[in-house]
């Protein structure tokens, strides 16, 4: 199976992954539009404008996959068989022998919410660097801290003054320095399906109590697998609680990281997303190829 390459920090790197993202993107709202008409690979290449041997190779240089195996990954029949196998949360967490199930993921990714008190000072004497990194799933705004990731955003270029602006009036007493450097390692090792680092992935954010429960109940959902509003209720002991869940899903901080991609409808149907429903189409059955066996190949 051919992998995704880690991200080259080259210009005509960039600009070829950008490229690459904008016709997986155009193909998946090509692909969704006809969906009853299930198009061919010829008619989703000339809708690019591109040959059927050179859509493949696009998407096998992306994907990972042929595209017949990843089309597989988009249709509302494998989403509702993806919500059938995935056990309850805190089955899982009780699986694997964990006396807490928000602990579960620890091992990967690890989530600090903000003190009150520290979300009183506003930031200050808090520093946090922030740059603009290419993704396959487009450009994203990430800004760190010593203890970890605290906003990360899926975004066009010309978008970064309203991200800069957004995260002045979080913290307002903060110091903003740009370092795209400090942030490259973590967007290498989220995006590019390279070696883990010898250490979690850190997340520090601020929340009410609720969503920070729902954000990590949200890292216990392994990469490829899907769940519901209301599974992530009941993994929070909030029964009837799946639209406050919906709620917290979509102020999600920290994109990606925080797979809320990976919550859908108890329909099949993926349903909304921040970052705009197509890239969480292309997010999910980039993520459900890399991780099926089934679909490898």
């Amino acid at each position: 199976m051919v992998v995704c390459q880690s991200i080259e920090p080259d210009l005509m790197a960039v600009s070829n992954k950008m490229s690459d993202y904008e016709r997986i993107a155009q193909a998946i709202a090509f692909i969704n539009e006809q969906v009853e008409h299930q198009p061919t690979l010829d008619e989703i290449a000339a809708h690019l404008h591109m040959s059927p041997f050179h859509f493949q190779r696009l998407f096998c240089r992306w994907a990972g996959v042929t595209p017949k195996r990843y089309l597989q990954t988009l249709t509302v029949e494998r989403a509702k068989q993806l919500l059938q196998e995935s056990r309850p949360l805190l089955e899982v967490s009780d699986s694997v022998g964990l006396s807490s199930g928000s602990r579960l993921y620890d091992h990967f990714v690890h989530l600090e919410a903000v003190t009150p008190g520290e979300y009183k000072q506003a930031g200050a004497g808090l520093t946090i660097e922030h740059a603009v990194h290419p993704t396959p799933f487009g450009w994203v705004f990430v800004a760190m801290t010593t203890r970890g990731v605290c906003k990360l955003a899926f975004m066009l270029p010309e978008e970064i003054d309203g991200q800069l602006a957004a995260l002045r009036v979080k913290w307002p007493h903060a110091t903003l320095i740009e370092n795209a450097e400090s942030s490259s390692t973590v967007i290498d090792a989220m995006f590019g399906r390279v070696s883990k680092l010898d250490r979690p992935l850190s997340m520090y954010v601020s929340g009410t109590n609720f969503q920070i429960s729902v954000w990590r109940a949200l890292l216990r959902i392994p990469s490829g697998a899907v769940t519901s509003y209301s599974q992530v209720a009941n993994a929070i002991n909030r029964p009837g609680a799946a639209r406050a869940v919906g709620t917290a899903v979509g102020a999600n901080p920290v994109a990606f990281l925080i797979p809320c991609h990976r919550v859908i409808q108890q329909s099949g149907l993926l349903g909304g997303y921040r970052w705009g429903e197509t890239r969480k189409h292309a997010i999910h059955a980039w993520e459900s190829a890399g991780e099926s066996p089934s679909l490898k190949g």
